[in-house]
């Protein structure tokens, strides 16, 4: 679990793909790697990854085809610029929102304007992600925790300050850059609920079990 607060820009040493999937080597940058271990977590471009190797200045994961498939890291080249977060700790102060580390579509952006010191961004929204994307809501774009500040039927903007700007690979964004999009896990978990008390209201309705049943046939008064 991370938090989207990104702890270090990285960028990508290797990449050997194979037809059973990929090993990248990632530099780390100014991330901390003293506490690192092997199996631990790292959210690299808002990817969950395990460490199978490291050193004090690098780390290497495998990437199955299922994650190439399904995140920007299909089109990612060696040197390419990547946000880095450690998994959270118990005692991390939780400066984001929950985040899983888990892509969910690959969107891009349709344009940038300038509003002050800070940059809106706008992106595309996939239509079947619509429900889960809100006003004031949270996303995680490249592993960066934001807050969603317009919706429109088929777009989100975001409002990116100078210092997240500064942080993150943001800062090399342009029109038509593919980002890595996680909706918030919260909002996933209460669509799944309630989906499923929709389901058993709607089964329960079509058994043909009734109050009027049920007392005809003594098991009521």
């Amino acid at each position: 679990m991370f938090t989207g607060i990104i702890e270090a820009v990285g960028s990508i040493q290797a990449i050997n793909i194979t037809g059973q999937g990929a090993r990248i080597v990632i530099s780390t940058g100014l991330l901390d790697m003293s506490d690192v271990k092997l199996g631990d977590s790292i959210a690299t471009n808002g990817i969950c990854l395990t460490v199978v190797a490291f050193d004090s200045s690098t780390y290497s994961a495998d990437v199955s085809n299922e994650t190439l498939q399904r995140t920007g890291f299909v089109d990612y080249q060696t040197g390419q610029a990547v946000n880095l977060e450690k998994a959270m700790l118990p005692t991390t102060r939780f400066g984001g929102h929950m985040v899983s580390g888990h892509v969910d579509a690959v969107v891009v952006i349709t344009s940038i304007e300038h509003n002050g010191n800070s940059l809106e961004y706008w992106l595309e929204m996939p239509s079947d992600l619509v429900p889960y994307i809100a006003e004031k809501g949270s996303i995680t774009i490249d592993g960066t925790s934001l807050t969603v500040n317009s919706v429109t039927n088929d777009k989100f903007r975001l409002t990116i300050v100078p210092h997240t700007n500064a942080q993150t690979i943001i800062a090399q964004y342009k029109a038509g850059t593919k980002v890595n999009l996680e909706v918030d896990l919260i909002a996933r978990y209460i669509e799944r609920l309630l989906t499923k008390k929709a389901a058993s209201t709607v089964e329960h309705h079509s058994s043909g079990v009734t109050h009027e049943l049920l007392a005809r046939n003594g098991f009521m008064k």
